[in-house]
């Protein structure tokens, strides 16, 4: 027997909404999937009238889904920014080649700007080179930390005020699981931020931060989307794969675990006098940095003297040979930019 929408529109339900349990046509659906980011973007106050905006464009629904949300959001309700597209080629052959056709194919049809930067030419380095040298197991830290400062970089070169990421709420309650297991307190603070910034450093935020992976998904169906559904060939061996699927698992006893790790993620406080690291600008590259040398630094270095493992994990040594190496020598190393 059909099931009436929720929302009382008249029209019979056509799915549940896996966040609320409400059930719904397909038109009240788009309607109140897109009011919810329209309501963080305007609680969060992510942008200002005149905003050059780019978005963190990989070919998957996330960042599909964002880019095409935040054109008829910002056609809608005229927010007035300048919208662009920020692609990453970290050199994965078989798997970043095929996405950013995807990527290409959202530029032609949301009639955005692409800006592409690659692994290879920023650092010198692929993913594929990378690997090969450091094996599997730690890949997805030189992965994430070159991704972020390329973002950072790709930022710069287009002169936007603001980088949108693709972060959903499923992601983000996965990292705080990652950071509260691993004891990252100053992680953890940042990881909740809808907002986070540096000094000198482009604003990032997360217009998806409450909203659900399955939703998303849902949504890039019946709106028929074009998206890049394949995993990262390295990505099966990441230690966030782990906290995935302890989320799925307690989904399944409590359906509301994601936003209830978030609120309380949130809601998390450091002990007065506890010291923090500080935000500062790395003295080798200059961007954003909780270290004199920042992490990027710091593995291309291992990664061009033939030591990929210099990074990994505590690298207050690396940075500290880093620091009297480039001392020793009195002027600047090769990781400078």
């Amino acid at each position: 027997m059909p099931v009436p929408c929720s929302a009382r529109c008249g029209k019979n339900a056509t799915l549940k909404r896996p966040k609320t349990g409400d059930a719904l046509c397909k038109e009240c659906f788009f309607w109140a999937f897109e009011m919810e980011i329209h309501n963080t973007i305007l609680n969060g106050k992510l942008f200002k009238k005149g905003d050059k905006v780019a978005i963190a464009a990989s070919g998957g629904k996330d960042s599909t889904v964002l880019a095409y949300v935040l054109k008829l959001l910002n056609e809608r309700y005229d927010y007035g920014l300048d919208l662009f597209l920020l692609s990453v080629d970290e050199g994965i052959t078989g798997y970043r080649d095929d996405s950013l056709q995807t990527v290409k194919q959202n530029q032609t049809d949301y009639e955005m700007p692409l800006k592409i930067l690659s692994y290879e030419e920023l650092y010198g380095w692929t993913m594929d080179a990378i690997v090969a040298q450091v094996g599997r197991k730690n890949n997805c830290t030189f992965c994430g930390v070159f991704r972020r400062q390329a973002l950072d970089r790709g930022a710069a070169l287009l002169g936007v005020d603001c980088v949108v990421t693709g972060h959903n709420a499923d992601d983000i309650a996965e990292t705080i699981l990652m950071n509260v297991l691993r004891g990252d307190i100053a992680r953890l603070q940042r990881c909740t931020s809808i907002i986070t910034t540096g000094a000198d450093s482009i604003m990032r935020c997360k217009p998806l931060k409450y909203t659900y992976e399955k939703e998303i998904v849902m949504y890039a169906y019946f709106k028929r989307l074009v998206y890049f559904s394949t995993e990262c060939i390295f990505a099966p061996n990441a230690y966030r794969g782990h906290a995935r699927m302890f989320l799925k698992d307690l989904e399944k006893i409590r359906p509301s675990s994601v936003m209830d790790i978030i609120h309380s993620g949130e809601r998390l406080s450091v002990r007065e006098g506890v010291k923090m690291p500080e935000r500062r600008n790395c003295t080798r590259c200059g961007f954003v940095s909780s270290q004199e040398v920042c992490k990027a630094c710091v593995l291309l270095e291992g990664l061009n003297r033939g030591l990929p493992r210099l990074g990994i994990g505590k690298s207050n040594k690396a940075r500290l040979l880093l620091t009297n190496s480039a001392k020793d020598k009195g002027k600047k190393t090769p990781i400078d930019f």
